[in-house]
C-alpha cells in the first residue's frame, strides 16, 4: 500500500443512530430480479451492536423491510460494542456468522482475512455511484468486502463570532492555523483545542495531520510523520492548546469550544446537534488545515460496513440484496439528515448539502479521505497504541518528536 494517502485520493469508527423512518429501498443489484419474490421463504439472520432502543427496533424493522423484497424475513441481534469482537470472532471460529453482519471498519481487515466474509464484487452489488474513497473503506487486499451507508470524518470547527472580532479568517494551511491559534489565545482562552487522550479518539484526531503530510501509520520515525507530531504537539507545548488535551476526549474538547474557552477545534459531525443546541454559539467549519495550500486534506473515514459472510449461494444472494437495500439512495439521504452523516452515494451527498449547507465541509472532507486502517491494515491495534503512547509522551514533555516516534517504530515493527 501506498505511504503517502494524499496521493491516493480515496474508531473510533463512530456509530450513526440507524434510521428512524422506514422508506422504499431501490436497488439494481443482486436482489432485484424480478423472479426475487416468487423465491422460497427464506429465514436470514443479521448481527449488530445496536442494543439501544429505539435504535435496534427501527434496525430490526430496515432490515425485514428490505428481506420482504426478496421473500424473506431477518432474526435480528445485537451485542453489546464491547462484547461485539469477541462474539465475531468465536462466530468465526465455530462457524457460525449470521448471513448478514455489521462490521466497525477498522475491525474489517481482521475479519476479512479469515476468509469468511463474501466478496461483494461476487455478488453483483452496483457500487457504481459511491466515493471512492468509501468504497476503500470497506477493502481488504483490494477486494471489497463491505459496503457503508453513510460515513464521517473530521473537521476544523470555529467560533465564527471570535474570529471576526480578531480579523481572522479561517485557516486552510499549517501556518495559518499555528497563526490564528496563537492570536486567538488569550488568558481566558485557547486559541485551538483538539483530543489527546490515550487510545483511538486522541489518535485519530492526529491522524490527518500525519497523512496530509505524506506519512504512513507504518513509517513512524520518517521525516513526514515526525513534522507532522512536532507541529501537532508543539501547539500544546507553546501554549496555543492547552495541555490537558492529554486527558480530553472529542466530546471534552466540544465542552471546551462550546463553552467558549477555545476559539477552534477539531472534531466531527456528531457534534453538531449539541452546537446547536448550545445557547449563543455561532460556529462554521472547514476543512481540516493542511501542510501547504493547494494540497488535500487526507482524513480517516468513520462508520459502520455491512458485509455478507460466506454461507451457501441463495442465503448470500438474498442477505447481498439486503445489503443493497440498507445501502440505497433514500436511507442513506434520510440517515445522513437525521444523523449528520455522509452519505456514501456521490449524488446524495450533494443533495445533503443542498438541505444542511453546514455539511458542505464534511462532504468534501470525506470525497479526498482514506480508510482508519488504510495503510495499517491488521496492525492498526498496534499502530494506535504506538501513536498513542507518542502524542501523550511529547505534550507531557517526557520526548521529543524524533525520539517519541523512533519509539513507536519500534513497536509497530516488532
Amino acid at each position: 500500500m501506498s505511504t503517502q494517502p494524499r496521493r491516493r485520493a480515496a474508531a473510533l469508527a463512530l456509530a450513526a443512530v440507524p434510521f428512524l423512518v422506514l422508506t422504499a429501498c431501490t436497488g439494481g443489484g443482486s436482489g432485484s430480479d424480478a423472479t426475487a419474490g416468487e423465491d422460497e421463504e427464506l429465514t436470514l439472520t443479521a448481527l449488530d451492536y445496536y442494543t439501544d432502543e429505539p435504535s435496534h427496533t427501527n434496525m430490526g424493522d430496515r432490515l425485514n423491510a428490505c428481506a420482504a423484497e426478496v421473500n424473506a424475513t431477518v432474526e435480528h441481534q445485537s451485542v453489546p460494542s464491547n462484547q461485539y469482537n469477541s462474539k465475531v470472532l468465536q462466530q468465526i471460529s465455530s462457524r457460525s456468522l449470521p448471513d448478514i453482519l455489521m462490521v466497525n471498519n477498522p475491525d474489517l481487515p481482521q475479519f476479512a482475512e479469515t476468509g469468511a466474509l463474501r466478496p461483494l464484487t461476487e455478488l453483483d452489488i452496483d457500487t457504481s455511484a459511491y466515493y471512492e474513497s468509501v468504497l476503500n473503506v470497506g477493502k481488504f487486499d483490494d477486494e471489497l468486502y463491505g459496503l457503508a451507508p453513510n460515513v464521517n470524518s473530521l473537521v476544523l470547527f470555529y467560533n465564527t463570532t471570535i474570529l471576526e472580532e480578531a480579523g481572522i479568517e479561517p485557516p486552510t494551511t499549517w501556518e495559518e492555523l499555528r497563526s490564528a491559534a496563537e492570536a486567538l489565545t488569550t488568558p481566558e482562552r485557547y486559541g485551538f483545542v483538539y483530543s489527546g487522550q490515550a487510545g483511538t479518539e486522541g489518535t485519530w484526531t492526529f491522524i490527518p495531520f500525519l497523512w496530509s503530510n505524506g506519512g504512513s501509520q507504518l513509517e513512524l520515525d520518517a521525516p513526514e510523520a515526525v513534522e507532522a507530531l512536532d507541529f501537532y504537539t508543539k501547539l500544546a507545548l507553546d501554549g496555543f492548546v492547552s495541555t490537558s488535551v492529554v486527558n480530553w476526549t472529542q466530546a471534552d474538547a466540544k465542552d471546551q469550544f462550546a463553552a467558549g474557552n477555545a476559539a477552534m477545534m477539531i472534531n466531527g459531525p456528531w457534534q453538531i446537534p449539541s452546537l446547536n443546541d448550545t445557547e449563543g454559539l455561532e460556529w462554521a467549519s472547514v476543512p481540516i488545515p493542511v501542510p501547504e495550500a493547494g494540497m488535500d486534506v487526507v482524513a480517516p473515514l468513520g462508520g459502520e460496513l455491512w458485509t455478507v459472510p460466506v454461507t451457501d449461494p441463495e442465503r448470500e444472494r438474498r442477505a447481498a440484496h439486503i445489503v443493497e437495500c440498507l445501502n440505497s439512495p433514500e436511507t442513506q439521504l434520510e440517515t445522513a439528515l437525521t444523523n449528520n452523516t455522509v452519505p456514501s452515494n456521490r449524488e446524495v451527498a450533494r443533495q445533503l448539502i443542498e438541505e444542511m449547507p453546514e455539511m458542505q465541509s464534511i462532504v468534501e472532507t470525506v470525497s479526498t479521505a482514506y480508510p482508519l486502517t488504510g495503510d495499517s491494515g491488521t496492525k492498526w491495534p498496534i499502530v494506535n497504541e504506538a501513536i498513542s503512547v507518542a502524542l501523550q509522551s511529547v505534550i507531557t514533555g517526557q520526548a521529543d518528536p524524533q525520539t517519541a516516534m523512533e519509539t513507536a517504530q519500534a513497536a509497530v515493527s516488532k
